[in-house]
This record gives C-alpha cells, sequence and structure tokens, in this order.
C-alpha cells in the first residue's frame, strides 16, 4: 500500500523511519493496556465478583495518581541521568516497566486475598502495594517513553508522532479492554492469575520491543562532559518563571478536569435517566473512542500543516461546550440520539485539546529540558483527571440527593439534576479553560501581518 494512504505515514522523517516510530509507541500499548485493567475491568470484578465494596475499590483506583505529581521529577532526573550504558531515557523506561510487572504479578494473589474474611487486612496491604507498583511503574515508563519521542522526532514532524502515540494509547485501551474482558467471561480465581498475570508479561515483552536500540548510546567522554544536575527547585522555578509555562500548564489542570469530570458518569446518565440498555451505554464509550481517535488524526494533520497548538487545543475546548450541551438538553428531551452525538464530541474536544495542548509542553522543550516540561504535563494532566472524577462523583450524589428530597424546587426534582451539575461545571471550566489559553495564542501570531480573526480574538 502506497505510503500516501497509511495513516501517520507522514509523522515518518529520515531519523525516525515509520517502523520504527510505531515500535517506540508500543510503550503506550502497555500503557493503555494497564489503564484498562486497573479502571474498568477490575473495577468490575472487584465490586461484582468478589463482592468488595465500591469505596475500597475507588480508593485503591486512586492510590496510583499518588505518584502522578512526581512526574515532573522523574522527568528531571531523566534529563541529567548518567547510566554507565550511556543512556538517559531508557534506564527509566526499563524500571518503570519493571515495577509495572511486578504489580501486576503480584495483583491477582492480594486481590483474591482481599476478598476473603480472613486476611482483610492484609490483602488490603497488599492490594494497595501492587497498586502503587503497577502507577508508579506507567507513570515513570510514560513519562520517559515521551520525553524520548520528543528527543528523536524532529521538530516538523513531532506534532503527527505525538498523535500517534495518542492513537496508539487508546487502541490499547480499547484491544485490551475487549481481551481481557473476553478472557474474564467465565470467571475463577485461576483465570483471575492468569489473566492479569499475562497482562504483566504483556507489557514486559512490549516495551523490550519499544525501546530496542531507539536511544544511542553515548561514550564515557561525552558523559564526563555532561554538567552535573542543577537541582530540581532551581530548574522547577525557572519554567515557572515564565508566563506562557504557568498558563499551559494551568489550562492543562482545568481542561483536563472538564473533559474527565464525567468520565465515571456518561454510562450511568444514559441507563438511569434515558432508559438505555447496558449494550447502549457501553455504545458511549465505543462513540467517545471513535471521537477521540477522530481527534487525535485532525490535530496531527493540523499541526503538521502549521497550525498553531494552542489555538488548537482551544478548538478543542469549543467543540467540548458544544457536546456538553448536548448531553444535558438529551435528557428534557429523552433523545438518546443527542447523548450519542455529545459522546463522540466529547472525544474529539478531548482528543484535540490533549494533543495541542502536549505539543506545546514539547515545545517548550526548546527552553526547558524536554523530560521536565513533559514530566509537568504529565503529572498536571493526572492529578486532574484523577481529581476530577472523583469530585463528579461526589457533586452528583450530592445535588441528585438535594433535588430528588425537594430542597431545590419541585422543576428540578429528579435525578438528571446531579448530572446536570456535572456538565454544567465542565462547560464553566471549558470557559476558563479558554480565557486562559487565549493570550498564549494572541502572543504566538502578533507576527502575522494579517491575522485572521479566531479564537484569541474572543473576549475572555
Amino acid at each position: 500500500m502506497a505510503s500516501a494512504w497509511l495513516p501517520f505515514a507522514d509523522a515518518a522523517s529520515a531519523e525516525l523511519p515509520l517502523s520504527r516510530l510505531v515500535r517506540l509507541s508500543l510503550f503506550q500499548v502497555s500503557a493503555g493496556m494497564a489503564a484498562a485493567l486497573l479502571n474498568g475491568t477490575l473495577n468490575r470484578v472487584l465490586i461484582v465478583e468478589l463482592k468488595v465494596s465500591s469505596g475500597l475499590v475507588a480508593a485503591l483506583i486512586a492510590i496510583p495518581l499518588l505518584v502522578a505529581p512526581l512526574r515532573a521529577l522523574i522527568g528531571h532526573r531523566s534529563d541529567h541521568h548518567r547510566s554507565v550504558l550511556g543512556w538517559r531515557r531508557v534506564p527509566y523506561l526499563w524500571f518503570g516497566t519493571l515495577l509495572q510487572f511486578g504489580g501486576l504479578a503480584l495483583m491477582p494473589f492480594a486481590l483474591l486475598i482481599l476478598s476473603s474474611s480472613e486476611g482483610r487486612m492484609v490483602g488490603l496491604g497488599a492490594s494497595a502495594f501492587a497498586f502503587l507498583l503497577t502507577g508508579s511503574g506507567l507513570h515513570i515508563a510514560q513519562t520517559a517513553g515521551l520525553a524520548l519521542v520528543a528527543d528523536l522526532a524532529p521538530d516538523d514532524k513531532r506534532p503527527r508522532a505525538v498523535a500517534l502515540l495518542y492513537v496508539m494509547l487508546l487502541v490499547g485501551t480499547m484491544v485490551s479492554a475487549l481481551l481481557i474482558g473476553a478472557a474474564l467471561t467465565d470467571f475463577s480465581a485461576t483465570r483471575l492469575v492468569q489473566v492479569i498475570q499475562g497482562a504483566a508479561l504483556s507489557a514486559l515483552l512490549l516495551n523490550i520491543v519499544a525501546t530496542w536500540k531507539q536511544e544511542s548510546r553515548r561514550s564515557r567522554a561525552e558523559m564526563a562532559e555532561q554538567p552535573p544536575a542543577p537541582p530540581f527547585a532551581q530548574v522547577w522555578a525557572q519554567l515557572m518563571a515564565e508566563d506562557s509555562s504557568r498558563r499551559l500548564l494551568v489550562s492543562v489542570g482545568v481542561g483536563t478536569a472538564a473533559f474527565t469530570m464525567q468520565d465515571v458518569l456518561l454510562e450511568p446518565y444514559g441507563g438511569e435517566i434515558l432508559g438505555l440498555s447496558v449494550g447502549a451505554t457501553t455504545s458511549l464509550t465505543a462513540l467517545w473512542a471513535l471521537g477521540a481517535l477522530t481527534g487525535f488524526a485532525l490535530a496531527g494533520a493540523r499541526l503538521a500543516r502549521g497550525s498553531e497548538p494552542h489555538r488548537l487545543a482551544g478548538f478543542g475546548c469549543v467543540a467540548g461546550l458544544s457536546a456538553f450541551l448536548l448531553v444535558i438538553f438529551a435528557a428534557p428531551a429523552l433523545n438518546p440520539l443527542l447523548l450519542m452525538l455529545g459522546a463522540a464530541m466529547i472525544g474529539f474536544g478531548g482528543g484535540l485539546f490533549m494533543v495541542g495542548t502536549l505539543v506545546a509542553a514539547m515545545t517548550l522543550a526548546r527552553n526547558s529540558p524536554s523530560g521536565l516540561a513533559l514530566g509537568a504535563w504529565g503529572a498536571v494532566q493526572a492529578s486532574a483527571a484523577g481529581a476530577a472524577i472523583l469530585l463528579g462523583g461526589l457533586l452528583r450524589d450530592a445535588i441528585a440527593a438535594s433535588a430528588t428530597a425537594g430542597e431545590l424546587g419541585q422543576t428540578l426534582a429528579w435525578r438528571a439534576t446531579g448530572y446536570g451539575a456535572v456538565y454544567m461545571t465542565e462547560i464553566i471550566l471549558l470557559l476558563v479553560t479558554i480565557a486562559v489559553l487565549g493570550p498564549l495564542v494572541r502572543a504566538d501570531i502578533t507576527t502575522d501581518p494579517a491575522p485572521r480573526f479566531g479564537l484569541a480574538h474572543f473576549p475572555s
């Protein structure tokens, strides 16, 4: 097949051919597999089959988020790492992979002990340790992998490479969810051990293949000439001294919260309010994934043609505004089609926003070390997503309880009010994100002799 018809073929370059780039992106497939396992499959298995309380399950799933703020430090350390073998990124990728492997290998036994009445406390401690290992490995490997791509990809090909990485992450999540779900259809303790340890081995093999001969080794003389690593606090202060850096990270945090606050609410909204079947609500996730894939592909194509990344992220927020309005109006209209269209647009807008802000973070690497900039992006993004999901669930429950009790008036006395409050909050957060992003876009187009009317010119 001609390369002109292959998706993301133009992401390749002489320095980073397409086959090498696709192989390197396999670390995103293993990350997607771990995410599908932690946030999807195990959630259901623990609550339904193993009879563990939902609050305890939520606490276990939140444990990996404790490591997310350390991604900036991990990126900084990988920028200045002195390996005996002459590498900077690969050691962090490798040890992150080992942590992920160890956590998944331990996890099924810990969960089985947790589900028993005799060893509940031992199982709880072992499960928390397994989730912490897996989450730590996931964050370390992903941070080092993104920094390695930033090192290898030329500036003009980097946007398409970033889009390809996110497509591989989404593909890994979707395919792994289907395979793991099918493997656990006939549930048993033995099958649970087989599936989770199979995922551990798969992650190990995928990351070995991904990193094989990707990073060039430096000689001892080159490492000797490398200046000592500056203190993290000093480098972080330099990064935060720039207004553009602060604005970008604030917009990443607020925008990520806006797009992810409803992650665990969309399917219950369709089932509880619109009466959709389990199969129909599952299709909402598929539509979201399809929209995200479309957003990733469009973002990569537009950025490769020279589009400004902050502007593209802002357009993703505009798409999100329309998406959440469609979701809100689906309830009073009792129209599932509006909800499905809204789910697809949420994925599309989120795809544009994520790729645009990540490319903007890579642009910061021109003035700051790439590992630090990408680590800061990952730390803010992961922490904001976790906090937003938790707050979204709490807000839905609190508002719905007040509404059904008649405290908000007869008109709002139904369960949809709680969901609507979350979606309205997300709309407000998206408007705040657009306001924060505006000056960044305006700063980058001041040299244009005839700037076109666009997002930056909206009042903020």
